[in-house]
């Protein structure tokens, strides 16, 4: 077996991966030891990336119009489209919608067409939807989009807040090393400032549980609080920054009493002084923050309130000091390094930097070819696909994302892909919600093919390397730009034949010129230490962060060491800032408060995650997680299906309660999308309000109502991965309906029986029903007529198991591994034993129970397995490492089993009660 070194595709941390191949095959894969972000740690999705591989279920041919044709074809229909309707419409009618998914080389040459030479400014990014915000607040702050911090910081502060982030969920790896330290550093402090008490909490040494959307009356609170107790660095104020005085003023417009602060905040006054005191007291503070900052429309304001207060402290350019954005995507900086978001050019200069177009025009001209760079930014995002909807943008090319699910008003935006007359899309997978939409479909490589450079949150490239050959006809998304734009006539200016040349040529770009305009300062970000790696340079490239030059060619840790900013005087700027409320106002209708977000063990919208069984099992189904005392208001129970209703469509989710969240709000995932559930899209519930200087949508306050679904039936049916079925015939029928991958067969749970009129339908005739919809008639069954129960099996001539029902709700499941195992079994054409036969309708064989949620995906241990441990005295999570080896590899179901041990605690004194867990 060899091992590759290469990089993980998922969040922002940027962890490095070892990957044994073996036959062409990646068979393990495991943290490398040596990389900086990581050390060796990786989460449940990182150490199942093996899991997510293979050539099933992804795109292997383009196709033009819906007919699979060869690729001289595809990309001569791409040119020729692209070309009739820029000459018809104009520059301005094409467009370009990528993704953090991307390279940094894919990045570049796709925002050096459309920008450089197809002359449109409307390339855009889904970074918008995640770090626009925060990109504007360090441009508004320091000039540029600079973060300032490395991940060491963290092990170095002596104060450590998280605001508006799940740290131990959404990057698992950073919450590792920050709980190391914290172990290892006693007089480290941490708190946590969220709506939601989330598994962060664990480590909390004060948790602020504020109303959602008041980050900024909180951190105004803070600079009016530092000042009025002399806990200012005045000296580091008149060195390094300006705009001091009006920042205050406006920090001092509402009451400036911590009192009147908490009320605003809705959290306790006395638990909000000591954080201003820690905050104020402490000159080695990290301010992490994430989407619940960003993901509103006044997320700059905010991103800017917290940076106020580093600078007001002088907290910043210090080991273990500044505020730290943290990405969401695994590129979401290497995309803004080279021009990704509609309002800039390349190499961090925007249309605004004096002679920025210029000075990239001469770069990328050539003997023949002069590009023809547009004059002002392109839409953003939302406005890019409000655009189409207009009739203004003609053509769009959409790159590893899916803006059908994530985009705020989501079922507008597939009505605006309706309409588009030329969509091309290039993806990976066959399942992706965009294909339908798609006149043209170019199958692109995937993670361990791609190969290039990706950046994480703090500013450091790593290689991911391509260690598989792309499957069937896939190829690189570098290689598509690329021989399209030979086909538009650009091919001198396009002529890469590997990655690194387009890396050079990125890397020169940041330092051309650089700092050398009247009136410019120095570009911050400058990579041309970089320039003129050649091959083996190239693949031998260590993790890097920038800036790496002349004068710092090993790297840079951290920004800002010396005081000086990239603005033209080299001071920082504190911004004024007077807080709002979120756009999207609660009233009688819709009276909730919607929050959104990741789960633990799923990327985005699941198209790979989704392919490793064991990522599905701890979050199985869409859901809506409520406090019990807003469930038992409305009406809904745990376990129960529900209904919420916003701004633009509905989702259908099962009710999860948590104490966690504050009365009056309600959070959902953002993973599902049409492949895994109809009606789970949560883009569909939120309003498209938008902070005015990002362009970033409001995920985060979404207005919602809530009502019971209260379906005539529920069921499960489990289908053998290879048995051929119409999968409509069942999904048009069922109010709600959900996909679960297991290893052996795919799980459906479907409700129906509640029409829109609220008439209930007829009971229905189930065996009918199933000979009518499977290939394969009922071979067992048991039926009770007076209940409505029913389980039934479908066995094949041979003996294999080819599906398996049950009439009923989810609580009465076996413990289906046990069937999953059956099911693998047939795909291996075995068929079934005399006594697993016997036992198919009870669905295992010594009559173990559904075992649950999986609470420890690294090793498949269950809620209801770890619930009767406890009770059975080991209550600790090393005891229960010790007899069910959950919480002993990543670490990230720590705090879920903490917490569950807490819950047994509280009951300890009350009789045994029957614990029922739902998967």
């Amino acid at each position: 077996m060899r091992e590759a070194r290469t990089t993980c595709p998922y969040c922002g941390v940027g962890c490095g991966v070892l990957a044994g191949v073996e036959d062409e095959r990646i068979v393990e894969v495991q943290g490398d030891p040596e990389h900086p972000a990581n050390f060796g740690r990786l989460c449940v999705k990182g150490s199942a990336l093996h899991e997510t591989l293979g050539h099933g279920g992804r795109l292997t041919r383009p196709s033009v119009d819906g007919v699979e044709t060869d690729w001289d074809t595809a990309l001569g229909a791409v040119a020729e489209r692209l070309t009739a309707v820029r000459d018809s419409h104009g520059a301005q009618a094409v467009a370009a919608y990528l993704s953090g998914q991307l390279l940094t080389e894919d990045y570049y040459v796709a925002n050096k067409l459309f920008k450089g030479f197809l002359g449109t400014p409307h390339l855009d990014t889904n970074s918008r939807l995640c770090m626009a915000s925060a990109v504007a607040a360090h441009k508004r702050a320091f000039g540029a989009d600079a973060v300032p911090c490395s991940y060491e910081d963290l092990e170095e502060a002596e104060l450590v807040v998280l605001v508006g982030s799940n740290l131990a969920w959404n990057h698992p790896v950073l919450y590792q090393r920050l709980k190391v330290a914290k172990q290892r550093n006693p007089l480290l402090r941490v708190v946590v400032i969220d709506p939601r008490v989330t598994d962060t909490c664990e480590i909390a040494d004060l948790y602020l549980g504020l109303e959602p959307g008041s980050d900024a009356r909180l951190f105004t609170g803070l600079l009016a609080w530092m000042a009025a107790h002399d806990k200012l660095d005045r000296v580091y104020l008149e060195a390094h920054a300006q705009g001091f005085e009006e920042a205050l003023v406006a920090a001092r417009e509402q009451d400036a009493a911590v009192e009147a602060i908490a009320a605003d905040c809705d959290v306790d006054a006395e638990r909000l002084e000591t954080f201003f005191y820690w905050f104020a007291s402490h000159l080695h503070v990290v301010t992490l923050f994430s989407q619940g900052v960003n993901q509103s429309s006044s997320g700059t304001d905010k991103g800017n309130a917290i940076i106020n207060c580093h600078l007001a402290g002088g907290k910043i350019g210090l080991p273990g000091a500044g505020p730290f954005s943290i990405t969401g995507q695994p590129n979401a900086m290497g995309g803004r390094e080279v021009g990704g978001l509609a309002n800039q050019l390349a190499a961090h200069m925007d249309y605004d930097t004096p002679g920025a177009r210029d000075r990239v025009t001469r770069f990328w001209a050539t003997e023949r070819l002069v590009p023809c760079l547009p004059e002002a930014p392109g839409h953003k995002a939302v406005a890019l696909f409000e655009a189409i909807e207009r009739g203004e943008v003609q053509a769009l090319w959409i790159m590893a994302t899916n803006p059908a699910v994530s985009l705020p008003r989501a079922d507008r935006v597939r009505e605006a892909l309706e309409k588009c007359p030329l969509v091309i899309v290039s993806e990976c997978m066959a399942n992706a919600d965009l294909l339908p939409y798609a006149d043209i479909v170019l199958p692109a490589s995937s993670w361990s093919e791609k190969d290039g450079t990706v950046t994480n949150s703090e500013r450091r490239i790593s290689r991911q390397r391509g260690i598989l050959p792309p499957p069937g006809e896939a190829r690189h998304d570098w290689w598509i730009i690329c021989r399209v734009a030979r086909r538009l006539g650009f091919g001198e200016a396009f002529a890469y034949t590997h990655p690194c040349e387009i890396f050079d040529e990125h890397a020169r770009l940041s330092g051309f010129e650089n700092g050398e305009g009247p009136g410019e300062s120095r570009r911050l970000f400058d990579i041309s230490g970089l320039a003129g790696l050649d091959r083996a340079a190239y693949d031998a490239l260590a993790p890097i962060q920038w800036p790496v030059n002349a004068a710092a060619p090993h790297g840079t840790a951290r920004l800002f060491t010396d005081g000086r900013f990239a603005t033209p005087d080299g001071r920082a700027r504190l911004l004024p800032v007077r807080p709002r409320p979120p756009a999207q106002s609660l009233d009688a209708a819709r009276p909730l408060r919607l929050n959104t977000g990741r789960v633990r063990d799923q990327w985005h919208t699941m198209t790979r995650t989704g392919r490793a069984p064991r990522l599905m099992n701890h979050r199985a189904e869409p859901f809506i997680e409520l406090t019990p005392e807003d469930a038992a208001a409305l009406g809904v129970e745990e376990h129960g299906l529900a209904r919420l209703a916003g701004a633009g469509g509905e989702y259908i989710g099962r009710v999860r309660l948590s104490r966690g969240q504050r009365r009056g709000e309600v959070f959902v995932p953002m993973h599902w999308s049409g492949h895994f559930s109809a009606t789970a899209r949560m883009g569909a519930l939120l309003e498209a309000h938008l902070d005015p200087l990002s362009g970033q949508p409001e995920s985060k306050h979404g207005a919602v109502a809530l009502a019971p679904l209260q379906p005539a039936w529920e069921a499960t049916l489990l289908v053998a991965d290879d048995l051929e079925v119409a999968e409509s015939s069942w999904c048009d029928e069922s109010r709600y309906w959900a996909r679960i991958p297991l290893h052996g067969c795919q799980r459906w749970q479907l409700a129906g029986g509640e029409p829109p009129g609220g008439e209930k339908e007829a009971p229905r005739d189930w065996l009918t029903w199933l000979e009518a919809s499977l290939p394969v008639a009922p071979t067992l069954w048991c039926t009770d007529p007076a209940s409505g129960r029913l389980r039934a099996a479908g066995v094949d001539a041979a003996g294999r198991l080819r599906w398996w029902l049950m009439v009923g709700a989810p609580v009465e499941l076996p413990n289906l591994s046990w069937l999953d195992a059956r099911f693998e079994e047939a795909g291996a054409g075995t068929g079934l034993s005399a006594q697993h036969r016997r036992r198919l309708l009870a669905g295992c064989d010594d009559g173990a129970a559904n075992q649950g949620p999986v609470v420890c995906s690294c090793h498949q241990v269950g809620q209801r397995a770890i619930l009767e441990a406890i009770r059975e005295g080991d209550d600790s999570v090393e005891a229960l490492g010790a007899r069910l080896a959950c919480g002993t590899q990543c670490g990230s179901c720590v705090p879920e089993l903490k917490s569950l041990i807490e819950e047994e605690k509280a009951h300890a004194s009350a009789e045994p009660i029957e614990v029922t867990a739902v998967a």
